[in-house]
């Protein structure tokens, strides 16, 4: 290596010292967490791409369809997912406190309490599915309902599979252990990708064929999930025993977590699928716009994503070991990132939209709609996402629930819901209307979680 190389190399282990290392963890050992967590959303969000894109070639009202159930099916996941970050939580706290012993019980009742909930409540909403879409999408159009009917029900029959995938893989994050994680989610979103190519594409059986390759693709992700905790995994130590033998000690732990950020995660996007109603107002057209932006905006936050999901297990390490100083300068340091990331990204994805839109073949006259929500969401992105969603994560990593969940409903219900109907329906501004009023509520709750930030409240609560 030369001396301009060598320079390089110096100065880009200075920057990784001063930013990325502490007395918890060094830089090494968070890009070991990050890399493996980023390499997976970006699988996860190109995958969604491109089962967006072939659902799109089944027609208008199949994707519109897939498009509003998995607004729903997004807000049911969610409060899986919220539990099972409880978990986490609990389990890095114990793993930077070095209770191993606790650690293990930890992962073993996350993955019990995220059973029951998924289990309950898949069985409630296949029993009520018609008022449930009723309520949601009567205004619907017949084939566009008809669609949602068979998806709806296909996806509540995968719920406890995918909720035990993400307690598994939510535990595995927890004790830092990622590359164990994205094994087993290239896994399951391949097969799930395999298999719509074989039933959509090739058979061409449109929206059942995505329900028979979803269903699939879970169950072989819980399978192989469960599998790799008893015979491969030496961390978290997991025995079928452990997880039957329900201990309310723990499961207290994980639900002060998990209870404040499942009721958030409800409301938070119920109030998401009220604005779906006002896009329905707007027509099919309308819907499948605002699904492709959906999931072309994805590809926009990768990074933020990543980050989100590892600041959980870096802070959780943080504050178990008691070293407040560290977690401060994780969460500014990520934060940092995270806009490095959305400027880069929107560097990349505006010149090729052209190519990226072509996936979708979308009707003509919505282009230019996609293409402004596009150019709103690169302009936006950088400077408002990663305080309203990295900040978070790290507040309730370090135990403060109650406040995260609380501000999310408030700002979303007085803001997102109110401003969106205003806009879009009353002042007429259709489809970017409901986008502004988002971006618009990001700024305010990211505004108010750093002024939470700052103080010292976010890091009092003491859980284990």
């Amino acid at each position: 290596m030369d001396a301009s190389g060598q320079s390089l190399k110096r100065k880009s282990v200075y920057f990784l010292n001063k930013y990325f290392s502490g007395e918890v963890l060094d830089y090494k050992k968070i890009i070991s967490i990050i890399f493996p967590v980023f390499v997976d959303q970006a699988f996860i969000i190109l995958m969604s791409l491109v089962n967006t894109a072939m659902i799109s070639s089944s027609g208008v009202a199949a994707v519109s369809a897939v498009s509003m159930v998995d607004s729903f099916n997004f807000f049911l996941i969610n409060v899986f997912i919220a539990v099972a970050t409880g978990g986490t939580v609990i389990v890095a706290q114990y793993k930077g406190s070095g209770n191993h012993d606790m650690v293990s019980k930890a992962a073993a009742q996350a993955i019990s309490a995220v059973t029951i909930l998924s289990v309950v409540i898949s069985t409630i909403v296949i029993i009520l599915h018609t008022p449930t879409l009723n309520l949601l999408f009567g205004r619907a159009d017949a084939d566009v309902f008809a669609n949602a009917r068979i998806f709806l029900i296909g996806s509540c029959i995968s719920f406890p599979f995918i909720a035990i995938f993400q307690a598994v893989t939510g535990a595995l994050r927890g004790v830092g252990e990622t590359k164990a994680c994205l094994g087993l989610s290239v896994i399951m979103n391949m097969t799930y990708l395999l298999l719509n190519i074989l039933f959509i594409s090739v058979l061409d059986m449109g929206v059942m064929g995505l329900v028979i390759s979803m269903i699939t693709a879970r169950v072989l992700g819980m399978i192989i999930s469960i599998t790799y905790l008893m015979k491969y995994n030496h961390t978290l130590r997991f025995r079928i025993t452990n997880a039957i033998k329900l201990n309310f000690s723990i499961l207290k732990k994980i639900m002060i977590i998990g209870i404040p950020f499942a009721a958030e995660q409800m409301f938070f996007n119920g109030g998401k699928l009220l604005t779906q109603t006002f896009i329905v107002q707007l027509g099919t057209l309308a819907i499948t716009a605002n699904a492709i932006s959906g999931s072309i905006a994805l590809l926009f936050q990768i990074g933020g994503n990543a980050l989100s999901i590892t600041i959980v297990t870096v802070v959780g390490q943080c504050i178990g070991g008691k070293n407040i100083a560290d977690a401060r300068k994780f969460v500014k340091s990520f934060i940092g990132l995270a806009t490095a990331f959305f400027l880069f990204a929107a560097a990349i994805i505006l010149p090729l939209f052209p190519y990226i839109i072509r996936l979708f073949s979308p009707p003509e006259e919505i282009v230019p709609t996609i293409f402004a929500l596009m150019v709103f969401m690169a302009i936006s992105q950088p400077f408002l996402w990663s305080i309203s969603f990295i900040m978070p994560s790290a507040l309730r990593a370090a135990g403060d629930s109650n406040f995260t969940s609380i501000t999310s409903l408030i700002t979303m219900w007085l803001v997102r819901v109110v401003l969106g109907y205003v806009l879009a329906i009353t002042l007429g501004y259709g489809l970017m209307g409901v986008w502004i009023a988002m971006v618009v509520e990001w700024g305010i709750r990211g505004a108010i979680f750093t002024w939470r930030f700052k103080g010292e409240k976010w890091y009092s609560r003491k859980l284990i």
